[in-house]
């Protein structure tokens, strides 16, 4: 089978036809028989949906015509399961889902309840039956779809997967904060509440701060797990995609990091992605820090822990909610440029103007009959700036491809070697 993928599209306006390098982007899309996206957007009408207090930073949305254009790439099968997914309210996320059904574009990772939402969704190919099922580990609690109950409907809302975090600390450390604790009477709350039974009994070694839970170790250390209820879900659902496809991709949108480096794995990411491909996933396709992470091939399936952003129109927003304004110390009666600039410190500082944001690799890969990997190469691309504002953060085929090199040093942790020819990125492993 053949397959094609991109990374964010975080689409706000129309998309010219045909503009150039278009052409040789869709083509190259269009080798996959399944031909992935992450729609990093809502889709609604200007008025349609009042705006969440909340926002996955910037409050993105555009009318179900950009939609309609960016389909104009050959994509057939997508996700809106991320931190923006919410961006406009659950009617937001819910018209988002009405527009794109409408489309007949196939989607996972959001639905009427937890069950649609976890659901495996099938694209017909003619190369075979395709499973896409999505998750995102990077969002707020009310995002979650909720299960139904035998008397009470689910919740719309996304496929998450909660990660949980543990500040580890010697016990020097941990003495400190649980005197912070006791003198500034933070815990009081959480005290009064567990004394009536609505919270559980620390356990012994951990003490808290109020939200924020520490455990005594012997060095400092922060580790993040996944939790074991949403892991479960998911992985039972790659084993039933398994049964019902001939070949089973999982999307995952992150925003962890390790350390301070934003494009490192993390051993969270790194652990859920290969769990992934022991339960049964042929492909994961990561998505969510805004720029290139390395690729593994991890028992011979594909592993892309980011593939930057296809679609980056961070300046291209028409109207913006009270709220958003709000943050920045405005309100409505200034301009979005205002907003914008303010936000940005003089359009200085921000994912616009961090040249790796605008780097981004389409894959191309096949497998054999087994599913195992044959072939992979990356088509460089990146997102247009400066080059006229019809083009501002569309994709077109890099002419600078120097930084393929930084995603080869990223990949070759894990075996996985990149090199050039006729201007597209061949690997081996």
């Amino acid at each position: 089978m053949r397959f094609t993928a991109a990374g964010d599209v975080l689409c706000q306006r129309r998309l010219p036809e045909n503009y150039a390098g278009f052409d040789k982007i869709r083509d190259f899309i269009a080798r996959g028989d399944a031909r992935f996206f992450n729609l990093e957007t809502t889709v609604n009408v200007e008025g349609e949906c009042w705006a969440c207090q909340h926002s996955g930073g910037t409050y993105v949305r555009c009318e179900p015509e950009v939609m309609r254009d960016m389909l104009r790439f050959g994509f057939n099968v997508t996700t809106f399961d991320n931190n923006h997914a919410m961006d406009f309210d659950r009617i937001g996320m819910e018209k988002t889902l009405e527009y794109l059904n409408a489309t007949g574009t196939v989607n996972a990772g959001v639905g009427k309840n937890l069950h649609q939402a976890a659901a495996p969704a099938y694209l017909e190919t003619p190369g075979g039956r395709v499973a896409l099922i999505a998750v995102c580990t990077s969002f707020s609690p009310e995002m979650a779809a909720g299960e139904q109950s035998r008397r009470i409907p689910g919740r719309s809302g996304i496929n998450g997967i909660r990660i949980n975090g543990k500040l580890r600390l010697p016990k020097k450390a941990f003495d400190a904060v649980r005197e912070i604790g006791n003198k500034t009477g933070i815990n009081s709350e959480n005290e009064i509440e567990r004394g009536e039974g609505y919270l559980p009994e620390l356990p012994e070694g951990v003490c808290e701060l109020g939200e924020m839970k520490f455990e005594l170790s012997d060095n400092f250390a922060f580790v993040q797990t996944p939790d074991e209820k949403d892991m479960k879900r998911v992985l039972a659902s790659i084993r039933e995609a398994k049964l019902n496809a001939d070949y089973v991709a999982v999307s995952i949108h992150s925003h962890q990091i390790a350390g301070s480096d934003k494009s490192a794995v993390p051993e969270v990411i790194k652990s859920i992605c290969r769990a992934f491909v022991d339960a049964g996933a042929d492909a994961v396709i990561g998505h969510g820090p805004h720029l290139l992470r390395a690729i593994e091939v991890y028992k011979d399936k594909p592993i892309f822990y980011s593939l930057g952003d296809f679609v980056i129109q961070l300046y291209q927003i028409p109207v913006a909610p009270e709220d958003f304004y709000s943050r920045y110390g405005l309100d409505s009666d200034s301009s979005v440029i205002t907003l914008l600039e303010k936000r940005s410190e003089g359009f200085t500082k921000g994912l616009m103007e961090d040249k790796r944001m605008l780097e981004a690799v389409i894959p191309y890969w096949e497998t054999d009959e087994n599913n195992r990997l044959t072939k992979l190469e990356l088509m460089p691309v990146k997102a247009s700036k400066g080059e006229g504002k019809h083009l501002e953060g569309l994709p077109q085929p890099a002419k600078d491809v120097s930084f393929m090199e930084r995603l080869a040093g990223l990949s070759q942790q894990f075996g996985v070697r990149i090199t050039l020819e006729n201007g597209v990125a061949v690997c081996s492993w």
